[in-house]
């Protein structure tokens, strides 16, 4: 640690992976079910994100429905989200998750993280897709160090960053298929108590959902 930093109590010099993971419909479940339904989602998440992550000890931040983690390395990450991500898939309570990892080097100041790393977690993570995990070249090479499925995206502008960065898919859980995420609230089927409302279209968990979409299509865009 610097003098400067030790002075100030920030620590520099350090790296970590630092991912960022949210609910894709968390915004619709409280406006079309309410501020308490969506509470109770997260209220979900919550609990599932600390039983996933109890071995491991990340540090947690919350920002509303958005967790925040960070590893000391790419591969607990990988690890430690791949076990969260598969739980978050077969729970028929929550919708479709999205992330967003990097490693990079980072300040920790005051128990937080700050820095470049941080900043381009966050926005790699609002990029992704319901059901995606997006990440940058070191995580990337980590998980196909341990045979893990990527996809090379090619270089992505990311806002308030002057360079394009390489971003790739990892396949940590299934990928979803599109043709089965309700537009509205991000969840996914089928599961056995949901049924198609009709036999082409986009699929919808309930009728709210779908009255929803239907009083305003262009709120709600089709996954692809």
């Amino acid at each position: 640690m610097d003098k400067d930093a030790s002075a100030t109590g920030n620590s520099t010099g350090a790296s970590a992976t630092v991912a960022f993971i949210d609910l894709s419909g968390f915004s619709a479940i409280a406006d079309v079910y309410g501020d308490a339904s969506a509470v109770q989602v997260l209220e979900i998440f919550e609990r599932m994100v600390g039983d996933a992550l109890s071995a491991y000890e990340p540090p947690i931040k919350w920002i509303g429905d958005e967790a925040m983690l960070s590893f000391p390395e790419p591969e607990m990450a990988i690890q430690a989200l791949g076990k969260l991500l598969h739980a978050c898939r077969q729970e028929p309570r929550l919708p479709l998750t999205r992330t967003g990892i990097n490693h990079g080097p980072v300040i920790w100041r005051s128990d937080d993280l700050f820095g470049s790393t941080v900043n381009i977690a966050a926005r790699i993570a609002s990029l992704a897709s319901p059901g995606q995990l997006l990440a940058t070249q070191p995580v990337a090479d980590a998980a196909a160090a341990t045979g893990i499925s990527l996809r090379a995206l090619g270089k992505v502008a990311i806002r308030s960053v002057a360079n394009e960065i390489s971003l790739y898919e990892i396949e940590l859980a299934p990928s979803p298929d599109p043709a089965w995420i309700d537009p509205v609230c991000k969840m996914h089927a089928p599961y056995e108590t949901y049924r198609r409302q009709r036999p082409e279209g986009p699929w919808f968990c309930s009728l709210r959902c779908e009255e929803a979409y239907r009083k305003s299509p262009q709120t709600y865009p089709l996954a692809r």
